[in-house]
């Protein structure tokens, strides 16, 4: 039997099959719809009378939302096998990411024009990369069912960082991002630095796949 010599499109054909069904696995038609609820929630909620203070912690909670679904799409179906097999994984990984991040970022975006958004857009962006960016980072280190609750955790830092700001000693650095205003370049420094870093550890490693009967592994 002789061997089949696949055409010269069997390469761009077969890549792409590969990232539809990495996108399906992911289910990031999901994702991209919480992000739309997320957005128009956030645009019906700014439409509403708040205190100063609500105005600021009211952006925080749907950028919080939008990164935990984010970080809610790096959870793996096939486990062992998928490892073993994808070679392209750290790219569709960083795509995928890099996709659905941009995506919360517009969306979010186009909810507050034209709208009294604490803060302003460009804000909003710095502190949703960097939400974005705690939760890959918590999918590779405690695995996609547990992402959730660093972006949470560091969602209630931000919200207390901020209540400091009326209610004082007003809490102050880099790290608390969200609580600094748009002109602190090392806030946004920061924020960019772990999204940075949560990309990168995302795509080389994948998320941690914790075994049921209580042991792990990484995805290579």
């Amino acid at each position: 039997m002789s061997a089949v010599t696949p055409g010269p499109s069997a390469g761009p054909m077969a890549g792409l099959r590969l990232a539809q069904l990495y996108v399906l696995s992911r289910r990031v038609p999901v994702a991209l719809a919480a992000i739309a609820v997320s957005a128009v929630a956030l645009w019906t909620a700014l439409h509403w009378r708040w205190t100063a203070y609500g105005a600021f912690q009211l952006p925080l909670i749907f950028e919080a939302a939008c990164a935990t679904v984010v970080a809610a799409t790096t959870a793996s179906p096939f486990g062992e096998p998928e490892r073993a097999a994808g070679r392209q994984l750290p790219w569709l990984r960083l795509g995928t990411a890099l996709a659905l991040t941009a995506a919360a970022a517009v969306a979010l975006a186009a909810a507050g024009i034209g709208t009294d958004l604490a803060g302003g857009i460009l804000e909003m962006v710095r502190n949703l990369i960097g939400l974005t960016g705690i939760g890959l980072l918590c999918a590779a280190l405690l695995g996609a069912a547990l992402a959730w609750t660093a972006p949470a955790a560091y969602l209630l830092v931000a919200v207390y960082a901020l209540y400091t700001r009326w209610h004082g000693p007003a809490l102050t650095g880099p790290w608390i991002w969200p609580a600094q205003p748009l002109h602190d370049i090392s806030a946004a420094a920061c924020a960019g630095l772990v999204f940075i870093a949560g990309l990168a550890v995302f795509a080389l490693r994948g998320a941690r796949n914790v075994d049921p009967d209580g042991g792990s592994s990484d995805s290579h």
